[in-house]
């Protein structure tokens, strides 16, 4: 898996006008940072009746699942971020934490995307492909990998999926 995630870095990292994309991914990113989920989450919760505060409950349960497992897989397998290697690869922000794997970033915005797509279902065409420019986001700035991408967002969907019949 690192040889080919290297690779992949790698090609995304050598693409005419990474630089040029780098603003848009940097963008994209800081929709990923946080602060939005809780926005919507709210919003959800105070103009919807219907299913918003149900989403919210559950939204707030699958991030306290998906944050310690996440925490604890960093920890546990400690990769080393793409700049922070022998042969370092240029970043184009400085990343929040020391180690790559998975993405906290491509796990919150899938965790989001899954949730949206079982309560509003018409949404999903908009949710995922938020989801999956977040995640490329974090390649094209150079601070993850494409595993730690998938690693992510397989976190991030599973922990929605699992709170499901704890919180209905």
């Amino acid at each position: 898996m690192t040889a080919y995630d290297a690779r992949a870095l790698h090609w995304v990292l050598s693409r005419p006008g990474r630089t040029r994309l780098g603003r848009l991914a940097r963008l994209c990113s800081r929709v990923g940072d946080g602060p939005a989920y809780m926005v919507v989450g709210l919003l959800l919760f105070y103009l919807e009746p219907i299913n918003g505060p149900l989403f919210f409950v559950q939204a707030l349960a699958a991030f306290l699942l998906e944050l310690p497992i996440y925490i604890v897989l960093k920890q546990l397998i400690r990769r080393p971020r793409p700049a922070d290697l022998p042969d370092p690869l240029a970043a184009l922000i400085r990343p929040s934490d020391r180690f790559s794997f998975p993405s906290g970033h491509a796990g919150a915005a899938f965790l989001m995307a899954t949730l949206i797509t079982i309560h509003y279902p018409v949404w999903a065409v908009a949710a995922y492909p938020l989801a999956l420019m977040i995640g490329f986001s974090r390649v094209v700035l150079g601070v993850h990998y494409p595993g730690d991408i998938v690693a992510g967002a397989i976190l991030g969907a599973s922990c929605a999926v699992l709170i499901l019949p704890l919180t209905a």
